[in-house]
Protein backbone atom coordinates (compact mmCIF):
# COMPACT_ATOMS: atom_id res chain seq x y z
CA UNK A 1 0.00 0.00 0.00
CA UNK A 2 1.23 3.49 -0.80
CA UNK A 3 2.21 5.52 2.25
CA UNK A 4 -0.45 7.80 3.70
CA UNK A 5 0.16 11.53 3.73
CA UNK A 6 0.65 13.45 6.97
CA UNK A 7 -2.86 15.00 6.88
CA UNK A 8 -4.28 11.48 6.75
CA UNK A 9 -2.22 10.41 9.72
CA UNK A 10 -3.41 13.40 11.72
CA UNK A 11 -7.04 12.78 10.77
CA UNK A 12 -7.00 9.09 11.58
CA UNK A 13 -5.25 9.57 14.89
CA UNK A 14 -7.67 12.33 15.86
CA UNK A 15 -10.62 10.07 15.12
CA UNK A 16 -9.18 7.20 17.15
CA UNK A 17 -9.39 4.82 14.20
CA UNK A 18 -7.71 1.45 13.81
CA UNK A 19 -7.51 1.80 10.04
CA UNK A 20 -3.71 1.89 9.81
CA UNK A 21 -3.45 -1.54 11.43
CA UNK A 22 -6.18 -3.03 9.24
CA UNK A 23 -4.73 -1.65 6.02
CA UNK A 24 -1.34 -3.33 6.20
CA UNK A 25 -0.95 -6.66 4.46
CA UNK A 26 -3.19 -5.71 1.52
CA UNK A 27 -2.69 -6.99 -2.00
CA UNK A 28 -1.44 -3.74 -3.52
CA UNK A 29 -2.66 -0.26 -4.27
CA UNK A 30 -5.63 -0.36 -6.69
CA UNK A 31 -5.01 3.28 -7.73
CA UNK A 32 -1.59 2.47 -9.25
CA UNK A 33 -1.50 3.67 -12.85
CA UNK A 34 -4.53 5.94 -12.44
CA UNK A 35 -4.64 9.73 -12.65
CA UNK A 36 -6.28 11.62 -9.79
CA UNK A 37 -9.31 13.73 -10.72
CA UNK A 38 -9.46 17.21 -9.21
CA UNK A 39 -12.57 17.61 -7.07
CA UNK A 40 -13.93 20.86 -5.64
CA UNK A 41 -16.40 21.43 -2.80
CA UNK A 42 -19.11 22.17 -5.36
CA UNK A 43 -18.77 18.69 -6.86
CA UNK A 44 -20.23 17.16 -3.67
CA UNK A 45 -23.97 17.66 -4.14
CA UNK A 46 -25.94 16.59 -1.07
CA UNK A 47 -29.36 14.97 -1.51
CA UNK A 48 -31.39 14.66 1.70
CA UNK A 49 -35.07 14.50 2.76
CA UNK A 50 -36.86 17.58 1.47
CA UNK A 51 -38.96 18.19 4.59
CA UNK A 52 -36.13 18.68 7.11
CA UNK A 53 -33.09 20.99 7.05
CA UNK A 54 -30.04 19.38 5.44
CA UNK A 55 -28.05 19.75 8.68
CA UNK A 56 -30.46 17.29 10.36
CA UNK A 57 -29.38 14.50 7.99
CA UNK A 58 -25.87 15.50 6.91
CA UNK A 59 -22.78 16.88 8.63
CA UNK A 60 -19.34 17.78 7.30
CA UNK A 61 -16.81 18.25 10.08
CA UNK A 62 -13.03 17.76 10.33
CA UNK A 63 -12.91 16.22 6.87
CA UNK A 64 -15.60 13.62 7.60
CA UNK A 65 -18.99 13.59 5.88
CA UNK A 66 -21.65 11.93 8.04
CA UNK A 67 -24.97 10.88 6.52
CA UNK A 68 -28.05 9.50 8.25
CA UNK A 69 -31.74 8.94 7.50
CA UNK A 70 -34.72 7.57 9.37
CA UNK A 71 -36.91 4.83 7.96
CA UNK A 72 -39.95 7.15 7.74
CA UNK A 73 -38.15 10.11 6.14
CA UNK A 74 -39.37 11.75 2.92
CA UNK A 75 -37.59 11.50 -0.48
CA UNK A 76 -35.02 14.12 -1.46
CA UNK A 77 -37.55 16.11 -3.51
CA UNK A 78 -41.30 16.30 -4.08
CA UNK A 79 -41.12 14.96 -7.64
CA UNK A 80 -39.82 11.50 -6.75
CA UNK A 81 -41.26 8.54 -4.89
CA UNK A 82 -37.87 6.98 -4.16
CA UNK A 83 -36.84 5.86 -0.69
CA UNK A 84 -35.27 8.18 1.90
CA UNK A 85 -31.64 9.08 1.34
CA UNK A 86 -28.83 11.26 2.59
CA UNK A 87 -26.18 11.02 -0.10
CA UNK A 88 -23.64 12.90 -2.15
CA UNK A 89 -23.95 12.82 -5.89
CA UNK A 90 -20.53 13.56 -7.37
CA UNK A 91 -21.43 15.96 -10.14
CA UNK A 92 -19.39 17.44 -12.94
CA UNK A 93 -17.60 14.14 -13.49
CA UNK A 94 -20.13 11.98 -15.29
CA UNK A 95 -18.34 9.63 -17.66
CA UNK A 96 -19.06 7.42 -20.65
CA UNK A 97 -15.65 5.94 -21.53
CA UNK A 98 -12.35 4.94 -20.01
CA UNK A 99 -11.69 3.34 -16.63
CA UNK A 100 -12.91 5.22 -13.56
CA UNK A 101 -12.29 4.59 -9.90
CA UNK A 102 -14.01 5.73 -6.71
CA UNK A 103 -11.98 5.76 -3.51
CA UNK A 104 -13.21 6.61 -0.04
CA UNK A 105 -12.54 5.78 3.58
CA UNK A 106 -15.85 4.65 5.03
CA UNK A 107 -17.34 3.79 8.40
CA UNK A 108 -20.70 2.12 9.09
CA UNK A 109 -21.81 2.08 12.75
CA UNK A 110 -23.41 -1.04 14.17
CA UNK A 111 -27.18 -1.13 13.83
CA UNK A 112 -27.30 0.29 10.31
CA UNK A 113 -29.10 -2.15 8.00
CA UNK A 114 -31.02 -2.08 4.73
CA UNK A 115 -29.09 0.80 3.16
CA UNK A 116 -26.92 1.40 0.13
CA UNK A 117 -23.70 3.18 1.09
CA UNK A 118 -22.12 3.56 -2.36
CA UNK A 119 -23.32 3.24 -5.95
CA UNK A 120 -22.49 3.75 -9.61
CA UNK A 121 -25.56 5.38 -11.10
CA UNK A 122 -26.59 5.36 -14.74
CA UNK A 123 -27.76 8.45 -16.60
CA UNK A 124 -31.21 9.74 -15.74
CA UNK A 125 -33.97 7.82 -17.50
CA UNK A 126 -31.92 4.67 -18.09
CA UNK A 127 -33.71 1.31 -18.08
CA UNK A 128 -31.66 0.34 -15.02
CA UNK A 129 -30.82 3.00 -12.43
CA UNK A 130 -27.46 1.58 -11.40
CA UNK A 131 -24.72 -0.85 -12.42
CA UNK A 132 -23.45 -1.25 -8.86
CA UNK A 133 -24.83 -0.72 -5.38
CA UNK A 134 -23.14 -1.74 -2.15
CA UNK A 135 -25.73 -2.50 0.53
CA UNK A 136 -25.24 -3.09 4.24
CA UNK A 137 -27.39 -5.72 5.96
CA UNK A 138 -26.67 -6.61 9.59
CA UNK A 139 -22.97 -5.81 9.34
CA UNK A 140 -22.38 -7.43 5.94
CA UNK A 141 -21.46 -5.41 2.84
CA UNK A 142 -23.13 -6.93 -0.24
CA UNK A 143 -23.40 -6.40 -3.99
CA UNK A 144 -27.02 -5.25 -3.98
CA UNK A 145 -28.78 -7.80 -1.74
CA UNK A 146 -26.71 -10.73 -2.97
CA UNK A 147 -23.02 -11.60 -3.04
CA UNK A 148 -21.01 -10.86 0.11
CA UNK A 149 -18.28 -8.30 -0.54
CA UNK A 150 -17.09 -7.87 3.06
CA UNK A 151 -18.52 -9.96 5.92
CA UNK A 152 -17.68 -7.63 8.82
CA UNK A 153 -18.08 -3.95 8.00
CA UNK A 154 -19.35 -2.46 11.28
CA UNK A 155 -17.49 -0.03 13.55
CA UNK A 156 -14.21 0.25 11.66
CA UNK A 157 -12.71 2.51 9.06
CA UNK A 158 -12.14 0.76 5.75
CA UNK A 159 -10.65 1.83 2.44
CA UNK A 160 -13.10 1.24 -0.40
CA UNK A 161 -12.03 1.29 -4.05
CA UNK A 162 -14.48 0.61 -6.87
CA UNK A 163 -13.13 0.33 -10.42
CA UNK A 164 -15.43 0.62 -13.44
CA UNK A 165 -14.03 -0.32 -16.88
CA UNK A 166 -16.61 1.14 -19.25
CA UNK A 167 -15.42 -0.59 -22.42
CA UNK A 168 -15.18 -4.00 -20.75
CA UNK A 169 -18.45 -3.41 -18.83
CA UNK A 170 -16.91 -4.68 -15.59
CA UNK A 171 -16.71 -3.45 -12.02
CA UNK A 172 -14.27 -4.52 -9.31
CA UNK A 173 -14.47 -3.79 -5.59
CA UNK A 174 -11.48 -3.59 -3.22
CA UNK A 175 -11.71 -3.35 0.56
CA UNK A 176 -8.51 -2.39 2.39
CA UNK A 177 -6.51 -2.93 -0.82
CA UNK A 178 -7.79 -6.49 -1.31
CA UNK A 179 -9.86 -7.47 -4.33
CA UNK A 180 -13.18 -8.66 -2.89
CA UNK A 181 -15.62 -8.73 -5.80
CA UNK A 182 -15.88 -8.39 -9.57
CA UNK A 183 -18.62 -8.81 -12.15
CA UNK A 184 -19.81 -7.86 -15.61
CA UNK A 185 -22.45 -5.12 -15.76
CA UNK A 186 -25.05 -3.91 -18.24
CA UNK A 187 -23.73 -0.99 -20.32
CA UNK A 188 -25.37 2.44 -20.18
CA UNK A 189 -24.90 5.80 -21.89
CA UNK A 190 -23.14 7.48 -18.96
CA UNK A 191 -22.45 7.06 -15.26
CA UNK A 192 -21.73 8.89 -12.02
CA UNK A 193 -20.81 8.01 -8.42
CA UNK A 194 -22.84 8.41 -5.21
CA UNK A 195 -22.13 7.65 -1.56
CA UNK A 196 -23.88 8.08 1.79
CA UNK A 197 -27.02 6.18 2.86
CA UNK A 198 -30.02 5.30 0.68
CA UNK A 199 -32.69 3.10 2.26
CA UNK A 200 -33.44 -0.17 0.48
CA UNK A 201 -36.56 -2.35 0.43
CA UNK A 202 -36.00 -4.87 3.22
CA UNK A 203 -34.30 -5.36 6.59
CA UNK A 204 -34.07 -1.63 7.24
CA UNK A 205 -33.04 -0.32 10.63
CA UNK A 206 -34.96 2.61 12.08
CA UNK A 207 -31.92 4.84 11.51
CA UNK A 208 -29.20 4.30 8.89
CA UNK A 209 -25.79 5.99 8.94
CA UNK A 210 -22.44 6.03 7.16
CA UNK A 211 -19.38 8.27 7.38
CA UNK A 212 -16.88 9.08 4.64
CA UNK A 213 -13.54 10.82 4.37
CA UNK A 214 -10.98 11.52 1.64
CA UNK A 215 -13.32 10.63 -1.19
CA UNK A 216 -11.34 10.76 -4.43
CA UNK A 217 -11.89 9.89 -8.08
CA UNK A 218 -9.28 8.45 -10.44
CA UNK A 219 -9.32 7.70 -14.14
CA UNK A 220 -7.26 6.33 -16.99
CA UNK A 221 -7.97 6.14 -20.69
Amino acid sequence: MASLTKPWLVLLLAMGCTFLVAAHGGSGNPTAGFEKVKLTAGDFQVQSPFNVPERQRFQYRNGVRTFWVHRNDKPFNTATHTNPRSEVRLRGHDYSSGVWQFEGYGYVPSGTSGASVMQIHNQEGAAHSTVLMLHVYDGVLRFYSGTVVEPDIYNRWFRLNVVHDVRASTVAVYVDDKHKFGTSVTPSESYYFKFGVYMQHHDQSSCMESRWSNVTLYTKH
